[in-house]
């Protein structure tokens, strides 16, 4: 049965009234039926009415360029709190200068289209209507200027302000090739939705509510959702994935069967060397160039893919492969298997380049719900 139209309106009455104070001096931004915040001071005295009438409010955090992986971390929210807001914002902060910034996919009216498609129906008590719906309440659209005031370099060396730093967790896993990546994420903590794929941002937000005392969000309110893939090739799901060629995605789906093969191999009593391995292989069958040294995979920068007559065809590079310890990040010894580590769930993860993309996954073996936490 529908959702009753007139009861929607009880639930986005709220809104409207919140909403008197989002922007309405952006002109460049497109007609939209959820309101806009672009300033901080906006959404901060719309989230403070919305406490003030004890609503609980839901947040997902993007970098824009939405697809189907945003929209379940959406419904989730929607399933769980009064009011929904997602925001978008490319973080500078999250970006080395080699990295792609200025070309990462901004898709704003596409995104809008999207949102708006969301809706979640709820149970009604203490009336005759039978339900009512939920649909996104807010999107936050901030300008690097309203989030750095005093300006923002990717280089960190010239960067100046307040930042928090993770330290012994921003450097394993992603942090150990992308060095800066953790040092912006780290600077804007909020109550959110992460996906899995994004696993390490999110378990160490936790750790910092955690130790800086945070009474709200607590870890508890840090939420990690299963990974949302291709249902064809299991690829997962990733605005950059816009990047891929035909050709290309099609060589992007052994990322995932490596790992899941390299899972395969731990859950069968393997050592943690022949779980990255069998995961290496893989990818190598799959056209990469087989790692050079070091034990948790060093194929970094080799360019492989060949048609046969020295012209490139799809080029694989694998970034890493690792295995590591899911609350401390540590990376598991060569010899440790299953039956030997006490540790809990840990994380099989990786990062691989086709052609000029780069994609991460991850895999968490062991008894997952300690870890994602729904």
């Amino acid at each position: 049965m529908r959702p009753t139209p007139s009861f929607r309106l009880g639930f986005s009455a709220l809104t409207r009234r919140m909403s008197a104070t989002a922007s309405t001096t952006r002109e460049d931004l497109p007609p939209s039926s959820i309101p806009i915040f672009t300033a901080v001071h906006e959404y901060r005295a719309w989230r403070q009415k919305a406490f003030d009438e004890k609503r609980s409010v839901g947040f997902v955090a993007t970098m824009g360029a939405l697809h189907d992986g945003h929209l379940s971390l959406v419904k989730r929210s929607l399933e769980a709190n009064d009011l929904t807001v997602l925001s978008i914002f490319v973080n500078p902060a999250q970006f080395a200068p080699h990295e792609d910034l200025a070309t990462y996919p901004r898709t704003l009216p596409h995104d809008l289209a999207m949102l708006s498609s969301v809706s979640h129906s709820v149970p009604v008590s203490n009336t005759d209507l039978p339900s009512a719906l939920r649909t996104p309440s807010a999107l936050f659209l901030p300008s690097v200027k309203e989030m750095y005031p005093s300006g923002i370099s990717q280089d960190i060396s010239n960067q100046t302000g307040t930042f928090v730093e993770v330290k012994g967790y921003g450097e394993q896993m992603e942090g150990k090739s992308r060095p800066t990546f953790f040092r912006g994420v780290a600077t804007v903590p909020t109550n959110a939705y992460f996906g899995q794929k994004d696993i390490q941002q999110a378990i160490l937000l936790r750790r910092l509510v955690t130790d800086l005392h945070m009474s709200q969000p607590s870890p508890s309110h840090l939420h990690i959702v299963p990974t949302a893939r291709d249902p064809r090739t299991g690829l997962a799901l990733s605005s950059r994935n816009t990047y891929l060629t035909l050709a290309e995605r099609e060589k992007a789906q052994s990322f995932y069967a490596a790992l899941k093969e390299g899972a395969k191999a731990w859950d069968a009593g393997e050592s943690k060397a022949e779980c990255v391995r069998r995961a290496v292989d893989v990818l190598v069958d799959a056209g990469a160039r087989p790692q050079m040294s070091e034990a948790d995979s060093e194929a970094r920068g080799k360019e492989v893919g060949d048609d046969g007559e020295g012209e490139p065809e799809v080029i694989i590079k694998v970034d890493y492969i690792g295995l590591n310890d899911a609350s401390s990040f540590a990376m598991l010894s060569d010899g440790e298997t299953r039956l030997s580590w006490g540790g809990g769930p840990v994380i099989l993860n990786g990062a691989i380049w086709i052609g000029r993309t780069r994609l991460i996954d991850n895999l968490v073996l062991g008894d997952a719900r300690q870890v994602l936490m729904e």
